[in-house]
């Protein structure tokens, strides 16, 4: 009759001979056809448990692909619990059975590992390595630019106070109150290679120096970033600064002026950048900070941007 553990149930049998995938399980398939996780594995491996004579740990594997679930749909530590236990095509993704869900300690616990040994930066890094290897590694030209993520501003908690690693920014006519995500990405796919998280209240060229890898040969970038060039740090760099007109001044150009045209041309290309933000924003509904703080939320952030560049890879990989 074959091993017990492994024989399929009518449920099973039933699942599998349905006739339609639903648009969670194409989504699953294809993050599960592009992660590299045996790399985000190997990375993670030294700092998990490896088990011994008491409890074991549930396997990585599974708790990596638990974590990456989360991430997908913004989940919290128990709606990520109840999502295992609810849905077929999630389990079959984290190879988790139904009779040892991971409950929300559990799935708590093992995000606080990665926090704890800044691990989403370092799997960011592993991300840009597998794309590499695909030869995805353009240097000639990098786009700067920044995103407000909000933050709860109520006083209404424990503490009875806002975040205070979070800050409040005007942005046109409305007050923002949050934190600021920077990414520098190459300038012919829009993949991200830096990023850096500050206050809403940081100017966008605070962090600048951060997101250029010094290898590229031009720099995009709005026109909230006019006199990068005469910063301390960016003295001497050898690129071609392409900096957007400010909007007053554009205004007043004609529509066949050769300025206008220039300024076309420029906005196109910067255009890219703004695809890793749609990715984090909608895509993987990000649109607010989940913790307090900035690290935890950094954490978080740079995993979701590796998945973003792989999804903008994706035409280019196979």
């Amino acid at each position: 009759r074959g091993d017990p553990a492994v024989q399929k149930t009518f449920a099973d049998l039933e699942y599998e001979h349905k006739k339609r995938k639903t648009r969670r399980e194409v989504f699953l398939e294809r993050m599960d056809a592009l992660i590299p996780w045996d790399a985000l594995e190997a990375e993670i491996a030294p700092f998990y448990p490896s088990g011994g004579k008491g409890r074991q740990p549930y396997p990585l594997r599974a708790m990596l692909r638990v974590h990456c679930v989360q991430l997908f749909y913004n989940l919290s530590d128990p709606a990520t619990e109840e999502m295992l236990y609810e849905i077929e095509s999630v389990r079959r993704f984290t190879g988790v059975r139904l009779e040892k869900v991971p409950d929300e300690t559990t799935i708590l616990n093992f995000r606080r590992r990665l926090e704890r040994h800044e691990l989403g930066r370092r799997l960011f890094d592993v991300i840009k390595t597998h794309l590499a290897q695909h030869g995805l590694t353009l240097k000639e030209g990098t786009i700067v630019d920044a995103s407000i993520i909000s933050a709860p501003s109520s006083t209404k908690n424990a503490k009875g106070e806002r975040d205070p690693e979070m800050h409040q920014t005007k942005k046109g006519n409305e007050w923002h109150f949050g934190m600021k995500l920077h990414i520098g990405t190459d300038d012919a796919l829009g993949l991200v290679h830096s990023f850096e998280t500050t206050a809403a209240n940081a100017h966008d060229l605070t962090p600048s120096d951060k997101l250029l890898h010094g290898e590229e040969e031009r720099v995009w970038a709005d026109a909230g970033c006019r006199g990068i060039e005469k910063r301390p740090e960016h003295r001497g760099r050898d690129v071609k600064w392409q900096i957007a007109m400010r909007p007053g001044k554009r205004r007043v150009l004609a529509k066949d002026d050769l300025d206008q045209r220039i300024e076309r041309c420029k906005a196109r290309v910067r255009a890219k950048v703004e695809h890793p933000f749609r990715y984090v924003k909608r895509v993987f509904g990000y649109e607010k900070v989940r913790y307090r703080g900035l690290a935890k939320n950094e954490n978080r952030l740079a995993l979701l941007l590796g998945f973003a560049n792989l999804m903008t890879a994706e035409p280019c990989m196979g």
